[in-house]
C-alpha cells in the first residue's frame, strides 16, 4: 500500500528536521494522490529539483533529477510543472552541503 502524499510529506519533513536540515512546504498539493517535487537549495544561487520516477527495468520507484542549475531557472521549471499539475506538492530543502535524504531507506 502506498502512503498518501500528505503522510509522506509529513514523514519526510520530520526526518529532515531530526537531521537539522531546514525544509518547508512551498506549495501544498492534493493530500491523497498529489505528486511531490523536492527542490534542494544549496544557498549559493544553485538548486536542484527531484521528482519520483518509476524505473521500468526494476519496477522500483526512485528519485531522479528533474532539473538543476541557477535557482531562478529551477524555480521556473517548477512553476511550469505546477501549471500542468495543480495537485503537485513542492518541498524546499535548504542545505549548503546538498543533503536531501531522498536516498535513505523508506523515502523511495
Amino acid at each position: 500500500m502506498r502512503l498518501t502524499a500528505d503522510i509522506w510529506v509529513s514523514a519526510y519533513l520530520t526526518r529532515l528536521r531530526l537531521a537539522h536540515i531546514p525544509a518547508f512546504v512551498v506549495k501544498r498539493g492534493d493530500s491523497t494522490a498529489g505528486a511531490v517535487l523536492v527542490k534542494l537549495n544549496t544557498l549559493d544561487g544553485q538548486a536542484r529539483c527531484y521528482q519520483r520516477s518509476f524505473d521500468l527495468m526494476t519496477g522500483e520507484r526512485q528519485w531522479m533529477v528533474l532539473t538543476e542549475g541557477q535557482e531562478a531557472d529551477v524555480d521556473a521549471s517548477i512553476a511550469k510543472q505546477r501549471s500542468f499539475d495543480p495537485d503537485l506538492w513542492v518541498i524546499e530543502v535548504e542545505d549548503r552541503q546538498g543533503r536531501h535524504l531522498l536516498d535513505e531507506p523508506g523515502l523511495e
